[in-house]
């Protein structure tokens, strides 16, 4: 018996014993815009809660546009063309529009990487493309507190653009529920205060703070104050298929635009389940996600409603830029020299979050429920050792060795890692 897992660019193709038993789970069928690029430009004519993208950029002297990191795979290519053309015939001037990499507390886009995120030769060459920095303090503006006492220093760039504009690509986020429309602004062009408010423990352990979770979570509540403190933001929201095929596009106000999306978003990619296993077998969801272990994470947390309490989660990721930033390599070697409750017990201790670290905060959920074991061709011995959970050498072989162990030779393979949120409906 045959299955695959995204892992980088490519796939990994696992040959099973046919007595092994695939549970595959993978995004409902979802329909494709036949052509994306007028898909895109109707939207922009037929907008949710604001005026019309022509009609917003008449008069604007200036306008900032914000693109998620390399960690998204958001189809710039396809939006940015439409989007700059229709504010350069509203009288815009090129050089008067500027992109802006919203990274968060991430490392900047530069180089090819950044070539490759815009995804269009003649946007990349010809317009002004800059990175925001969230640990400099004088390139934000204080916006005061939301009303959970979080801190707002938003990037001066796009605070104080005429026109502010987000792109951004709508998928299930294992802390804020989903991606895009408001969580670009924040974190993505957020000060480090306001990210590390964020991820606190008492945030984070919340029960809400979840996949596909909005209404009652304290992550998406807080992102709503923000961007309702910083006005007028108009956003294009994207979804696609495992493929990266174009599926839906919505234009409009920010909070409105992004609720389109959710809502075409919850129709794919919650999977009703109603089982649960003793053995995942899983991906970090292939390229870009899957370049370091901090992102692999998610790939562990999102199936953890589907995982038996004992079971075991195999994760596959080709952890190509290996661990991730200096802080999050910290973070591990804390959880590893002090162990779990120890671990939490420093966290909930701590007003700000250090950086980084709520990815190893995140990393226990499901190590609370079963096992997880790690395949990857790209860790060193020693850096495996930082993992916190059991690397394998061979996939085929920690699935035989786990249905031995588990009495179960029924396993769930999610091809799509964290793209997929498998729900367990019970039977």
């Amino acid at each position: 018996m045959k299955t695959s897992l995204l892992y980088g660019k490519d796939k990994l193709i696992l040959d099973l014993e046919d007595d092994i038993i695939i549970h595959e789970i993978n995004k409902y069928p979802m329909p494709l815009l036949a052509d994306p690029e007028s898909a895109i430009r109707q939207s922009f004519m037929e907008p949710l809660g604001s005026p019309g993208l022509a009609e917003l950029a008449a008069g604007r002297k200036d306008a900032c546009i914000l693109i998620c990191d390399i960690t998204r795979p958001v189809p710039n290519g396809l939006i940015l063309p439409p989007l700059i053309d229709t504010l350069l015939a509203a009288g815009i001037a090129r050089d008067k529009i500027m992109i802006l990499v919203a990274t968060g507390l991430h490392r900047p886009n530069l180089g090819e990487e950044l070539r490759e995120l815009i995804g269009n030769e003649d946007i990349f060459s010809s317009f002004r493309i800059e990175n925001h920095y969230a640990r400099d303090r004088n390139a934000h503006i204080d916006l005061g507190m939301t009303s959970n006492n979080i801190p707002i220093g938003i990037d001066r760039r796009f605070y104080e653009a005429d026109l502010r504009l987000v792109t951004g690509l709508v998928e299930p986020h294992f802390m804020a529920g989903y991606s895009g429309g408001r969580k670009v602004v924040a974190p993505g062009v957020a000060y480090q205060d306001t990210i590390l408010k964020f991820h606190t423990a008492h945030i984070l352990e919340h029960e809400r703070a979840t996949s596909c979770i909005m209404e009652g979570n304290p992550l998406h509540q807080a992102q709503l104050e923000i961007i309702e403190k910083i006005g007028d933001i108009y956003a294009v929201n994207s979804v696609i298929d495992e493929q990266r095929r174009l599926g839906m596009v919505s234009f409009g106000e920010i909070e409105a635009s992004h609720l389109a999306a959710v809502d075409f978003m919850k129709r794919y990619g919650e999977i009703d389940v109603d089982r649960r296993f003793r053995t995942i077998v899983t991906s970090a969801g292939g390229y870009p996600l899957d370049k370091t272990y901090y992102q692999t994470v998610k790939g562990m947390v999102v199936p953890m409603d589907i995982l038996e309490p004992g079971g075991t989660i195999i994760i596959a990721s080709e952890c190509s830029e290996k661990m991730g930033s200096e802080e999050f390599v910290a973070a591990q070697k804390a959880l590893c020299r002090i162990g779990s409750d120890k671990f939490m017990s420093m966290l909930e201790t701590r007003s700000f979050a250090e950086i980084d670290e709520w990815q190893t905060e995140m990393l226990l959920k499901p190590l609370r429920i079963g096992n997880i074991q790690l395949y990857t061709k790209n860790l060193s011995k020693a850096e495996l050792a930082q993992t916190y959970v059991e690397p394998v050498a061979s996939l085929e072989q920690a699935i035989r060795a786990s249905v031995q162990k588990q009495g179960s030779k029924e396993i769930a393979v999610i091809p799509e890692g964290p793209y997929v949120v498998p729900r367990y409906v019970g039977s």
